[in-house]
């Protein structure tokens, strides 16, 4: 009967342990090894890795372009490993986290959906466990961001925070009382893909009126080009500086000339600002937190762009007037949040990794001690 019970008792210890890390973040992040670890960013178009130590600090960081979508997720598992690989030649890394741009399972083991590139259930987590000896977490790329953000940047002291992402689309993370809110299935926060306009612009998604069509980079390029390629009057600024070459057309392009005065690039900004305060209003009522954090390349425009959000966020916040206002921050991390966030919360395994690895010096130093106790007894006469 003990047997049994012994036999229970472990093995529903070994279960309940995916099931409690997350609950118990807030507290292990405190008393999580002091640590190198390495964290790694992948999004469509790179993939960053970084050393990073227990205060947020980067040691070193490589980056490299993310393998074509059409090649095998083995590809792009040989790239993690590489990078991985270089930086420990030169580093003592303990443990290793992956933010990724797609849905990852409520385990954080397997990326369910990643529309970069071809990662349909992949057990990522394994695979590259197994290749590089160290333990490994996987996460939303925006769950990575949204906790380096409360551990070291513009969240630090709130207990209910939103991150909102804005790149070529809108991500998303919600954390309170310092736990990453993953939902049932692990894929919460994916604000982008809330319809705010119905029957409006087609979303790759295969939905029509995403937020992320009003709000986001993509959104921000579509008008400006449309605008260039109707030959506007508005727009000779931008297709001036493109030599009349609408592709040419960029983000950084738009938030360059918005910075000089360009009327039209302040107005698309602007708009983009205003539909993210719409978004914003609708997330305070469904979630109020104290604080939403505002990151992603997007971003960089700062008050051409968070300046009409904060405006609009207070035209359509529900009881606007009887309550109070969730504060509208910029990140403070930049494009390093997802892989200094993945980097730490990878420290929360990393614990796990080293008591398991003291257990077994701690076995074969026992096990020694025995075989060196029955060899003397066998050399006695």
């Amino acid at each position: 009967m003990s047997t049994y019970r012994d036999l229970a008792h472990r093995g529903t210890a070994r279960a309940s342990v995916l099931r409690t890390v997350a609950a118990r973040e807030r507290r292990s992040h405190l008393t999580a090894p002091r640590v190198p670890t390495v964290g790694i960013d992948i999004g469509g178009t790179k993939v960053m890795a970084g050393v990073v130590d227990a205060d947020g600090h980067i040691l070193e960081k490589l980056r490299t372009e993310t393998p074509d979508k059409s090649k095998s997720p083995k590809v792009v598992e040989d790239t993690i490993t590489e990078l991985v690989l270089d930086l420990s030649d030169r580093h003592d890394v303990h443990a290793v986290g992956i933010g990724a741009a797609g849905w990852v399972d409520a385990d954080r083991s397997r990326v369910l959906f990643a529309p970069h590139l071809s990662w349909r259930n992949e057990p990522l987590r394994d695979a590259l466990q197994a290749r590089l000896a160290v333990p490994v977490m996987v996460d939303n790329d925006a769950n990575a961001a949204a906790w380096a953000e409360w551990r070291f940047g513009a969240g630090r002291g709130e207990d209910h925070l939103v991150m909102i992402t804005l790149g070529t689309g809108i991500g998303g993370a919600i954390l309170e009382d310092g736990q990453v809110k993953r939902g049932k299935f692990g894929v919460a926060g994916e604000f982008g893909h809330m319809q705010v306009v119905p029957g409006g612009h087609r979303c790759p998604c295969g939905n029509r009126g995403c937020w992320e069509q009003y709000s986001s980079g993509n959104a921000l390029v579509r008008e400006a080009r449309e605008l260039a390629a109707a030959d506007s009057p508005v727009a000779y600024g931008i297709i001036d500086r493109v030599g009349g070459n609408v592709q040419d057309i960029t983000g950084p392009l738009i938030t360059e000339l918005a910075r000089e005065g360009d009327a039209m690039c302040v107005e698309l900004l602007q708009d983009i600002g205003q539909w993210l305060g719409v978004g914003i209003a609708n997330l305070a009522a469904a979630l109020d937190p104290s604080c939403f954090v505002i990151g992603g390349g997007v971003s960089a425009a700062d008050d051409l762009l968070i300046g009409p959000a904060r405006d609009a966020f207070r035209r359509h916040l529900t009881g606007r007037g009887y309550r109070p206002e969730a504060r509208i921050a910029k990140a403070q991390l930049g494009p390093e949040a997802g892989m200094v966030g993945a980097a730490d919360l990878a420290r929360l395994v990393a614990r796990r990794f080293r008591r398991a690895n003291r257990r077994r010096v701690e076995r074969y130093e026992r096990y020694a001690r025995v075989l060196g106790t029955d060899r003397t007894t066998q050399g006695n006469p």
